[in-house]
């Protein structure tokens, strides 16, 4: 190489870096190792990545795309839409409720239906923070929620629509329901005088030991007639050997049946429809009884109660209640 310009001297010369080594006293050319080259690299590649990763999410941080501008619009929309919808479901699912309250406690209670049970309506979907839940949600998602609770108070609608329906049945059948649930007394007794012992603990003629009582015991010469309380079916007509002696029970249907014991004669036969008011049998003795009386019972699916709450058809305001303080100071020991 030759150096005879000293301009090219000075470039190649600057290209060419030495330091002092003490060990030998003398300047020496530096020479940069293979490693420390490759680390130089390795670290510039790694801080441009880091710097072009920083600059891409700012970029998209600040300046998004028309599509991103565009689907959180979207989604915003979405979320109001479902805020207003939410609040109306809520409102219509308190409605429905009420009405199901009502259907129960109110509908069902004056025609004696059981009410509905809640596994026979549609589920209530479980209660939820909709608000905090909808940042979570895609725009499926949010779509099928909506569909799934207006879906749920559809079902809830329909099967309310049906209990409607069997409640309007109920009251069409109402007269034949009132015409059989027993509601006269079942001997004539204007004068309020013919009820001796009442429903509840009485003293037994016979044993002398306290008793319940199941029913009314009506004195009356024998041979006065004995009327069907009620619409019904005759159920057992004949002679009864625990101690009612010549008996009638009438099925009136809707869960009632009427009881009439110690009959002299019996006119009814089983499997007859007898209308209210229809003389069944004639008041007499017999049986475990201690004078001619009728002993008079009323059952609701199977349990005995008190028969003096079901003359309200033949009797004022004023009778009735002087009949409700006659059977509850009666005699003590009743006839049979």
């Amino acid at each position: 190489m030759s150096f005879k310009d000293p301009e090219r001297v000075l470039i190649y010369m600057k290209k060419i870096k030495y330091y002092y080594n003490t060990h030998t006293l003398r300047y020496e050319k530096l020479v940069t190792p293979l490693r420390v080259k490759l680390l130089r690299l390795f670290g510039f590649l790694s801080a441009l990545l880091v710097s072009s990763a920083i600059i891409i999410y700012l970029y998209n941080r600040f300046f998004p795309k028309p599509a991103e501008i565009e689907a959180n619009r979207r989604y915003e929309l979405l979320k109001e839409n479902y805020t207003e919808i939410n609040t109306k479901v809520k409102s219509l699912q308190e409605q429905m409720a009420a009405l199901e309250k009502r259907d129960n406690e109110v509908y069902r209670s004056i025609f004696d239906a059981n009410p509905l049970p809640d596994s026979a309506r549609a589920k209530l979907i479980e209660q939820k923070k909709e608000l905090d839940k909808v940042g979570k949600m895609d725009d499926n998602t949010l779509e099928n929620d909506i569909a799934k609770q207006l879906n749920n108070i559809m079902a809830r609608v329909t099967y309310q629509f049906q209990s409607y329906d069997a409640i309007a049945k109920l009251i069409k059948n109402q007269d034949v329901k009132l015409a059989s649930i027993p509601a006269i007394q079942p001997v004539s007794n204007k004068q309020l005088n013919r009820i001796a012992s009442g429903f509840g603990m009485r003293i037994d003629p016979v044993y002398g030991t306290p008793k319940m009582h199941k029913g009314l015991d009506f004195t009356a010469s024998q041979g006065t007639p004995i009327y069907a309380t009620g619409n019904g079916t005759i159920k057992s007509s004949g002679f009864s050997e625990s101690g009612y002696g010549n008996h009638v029970i009438i099925n009136h249907g809707y869960g009632y049946e009427t009881l009439y014991g110690h009959m002299v004669r019996i006119k009814a036969r089983v499997g007859q429809k007898v209308k209210r008011g229809e003389v069944i049998g004639w008041v007499g003795s017999t049986g475990k009884s201690t004078g001619p009386h009728c002993h008079y019972e009323v059952h609701i699916n199977g349990q005995e109660v008190d028969p003096v709450y079901f003359f309200y058809n033949d009797l004022n305001a004023e009778q009735y209640d002087r009949l409700l303080k006659i059977a509850s100071t009666g005699s003590a020991k009743s006839f049979d």
